[in-house]
């Protein structure tokens, strides 16, 4: 069954009464390598009409509303663009829904981050980053705007620290990334050779211990986390990574545990995919956060 709406029967154009506030940020101009994200939120919206309102594990998402605010217009002015990001991406924080953004590339978590700081300001936040990447460089192919700079920049946020910062699924590094890890034990790394070794429980106990007393929590989700054979459209793919089960586990029981209040899904490139299937693990997830918060919405 295909429905005329993005989000099939879940969408509503009343924010009020929706559960989830969605906004797409198609914007690429900040990849090392190859290009395509930008094409990702309506690819993924397109994917969606597809989809019936159910988990899978059979969960009806009865009376279960996302709001979707459509893309932040493009400009190619980047930093204008990147003021636009943060005030609309502020505009729907402050709804008090939970917000889900769809990039783009990781550089769009900057001003979303932003924006999730300043709306929480008077609160201990913290932010869960999965990628194949520590995206922690200071200035990347001449620009701190890079999308290997975007914890970086969210570090420089006055209620962002380094014990509130938590890497999984990371595999790849940069000489500097290193020296600054070691200048900041603080920040927690669970590789993705620990995830495999160690297993999705063993993350989740640590994860929860870590952010028992913070008031709201940011996941970003990189897709190249997940190794190519699951998501091969993505501009910068690593072998070794996480498998669609393992990310979709980790992702919907912290959703489910932890006062997780917004996330990002970036790095998807349809125009690199095959057979559509970096932009369908996408919408998975997404899917199973629709039931985490769902069934956070019933307790």
């Amino acid at each position: 069954m295909k429905y005329r709406l993005p989000w099939g029967e879940l969408y509503t154009n009343d924010i009020e009464t929706s559960n989830i506030a969605i906004l797409g940020i198609p914007f690429d101009g900040a990849v090392s390598n190859a290009k395509g994200a930008a094409e990702a939120p309506d690819k993924i919206r397109e994917l969606s009409r597809i989809l019936p309102p159910i988990t899978e594990e059979g969960i009806l998402l009865k009376d279960f509303k996302v709001y979707d605010h459509e893309n932040v217009e493009i400009n190619l002015d980047w930093e204008k663009y990147f003021k636009s990001v943060e005030k609309e991406a502020r505009a729907l924080l402050e709804s008090d829904k939970f917000c889900l953004f769809l990039g783009g590339d990781h550089a769009v978590s900057i001003p979303l981050e932003t924006a999730f700081s300043k709306v929480h300001r008077n609160q201990k936040i913290g932010v869960i980053h999965f990628d194949s990447h520590p995206d922690i460089i200071d200035t990347y192919d001449g620009h701190p705007w890079s999308h290997a700079c975007t914890q970086r920049r969210a570090l420089e946020l006055k209620n962002i620290k380094p014990e509130g910062l938590t890497f999984i699924g990371l595999r790849s590094y940069m000489e500097e990334e290193l020296e600054f890890f070691e200048k900041h034990p603080e920040i927690k790394i669970i590789g993705a050779r620990e995830v495999y070794k160690k297993g999705i429980e063993y993350v989740l106990e640590i994860v929860k211990d870590r952010y028992k007393n913070y008031d709201k929590i940011y996941i970003t989700l990189d897709i190249d986390v997940l190794d190519p054979a699951f998501a091969p459209g993505t501009g910068t793919p690593e072998a070794g990574g996480l498998s669609t089960r393992e990310l979709i586990e980790l992702v919907r029981e912290m959703v489910l545990t932890l006062p997780v209040q917004a996330m990002d899904i970036v790095e998807v490139s349809p125009r690199l995919d095959s057979s559509d299937i970096t932009s369908w693990a996408a919408l998975k997830i997404i899917y199973e956060v629709f039931g985490a918060v769902y069934s956070r919405s019933k307790e």
